[in-house]
């Protein structure tokens, strides 16, 4: 575990920075007057995201590795780190929904059903808690995974 801290630091500051993430879209109005443009705004949060990798995997090679990384070193870092984040996403998913933004759902579901994208079953199948959760674990675990293997290639010193 001690030859992880770096990533469970790492995942913990990501999470933080999607919670204060997710009150800035809602202050923005993107769950609510805007969502009809939010799955276009939230993908903004990519930027950060990768840079939050480069800033861990940077402080692993600095101070784990004494400034020299392999990619190989590196990737394994940024696949720890994914899954620490995939693990937090579930909590961090269950707090967006209960206290940051709880009307989101009801939201989104009007949303897809009055503009003609789903049925009120397929909305509701779809967007509820469980399902964001799933959505939250495999889209870190995909993200993290090709964001890994290209912030490694930056990182790597031989």
């Amino acid at each position: 575990m001690k030859n992880c801290r770096l990533e469970l630091k790492w995942a913990v500051i990501y999470t933080l920075f999607l919670l204060v993430w997710m009150v800035f879209e809602r202050l923005m109005g993107w769950h609510d007057v805007h969502i009809a443009k939010h799955h276009l705004y939230t993908l903004l949060i990519y930027l950060p995201t990768a840079l939050v990798y480069y800033l861990a995997l940077s402080d692993k090679r600095n101070n784990f590795y004494g400034g020299i990384i392999t990619f190989k070193q590196a990737f394994i870092c940024g696949l720890v780190l994914t899954i620490f984040i995939a693990f937090l996403a579930i909590p961090a998913q269950y707090i967006i929904s209960t206290y940051i933004t709880p009307q989101y759902f009801e939201n989104v579901i009007a949303y897809a059903v009055q503009s003609g994208k789903a049925t009120p079953e397929e909305a509701a199948s779809f967007f509820n808690l469980q399902s964001y959760m799933i959505q939250a674990v495999a889209g870190s675990l995909a993200f993290g995974l090709v964001l890994s293997a290209l912030i490694s290639i930056f990182v790597r010193r031989k």
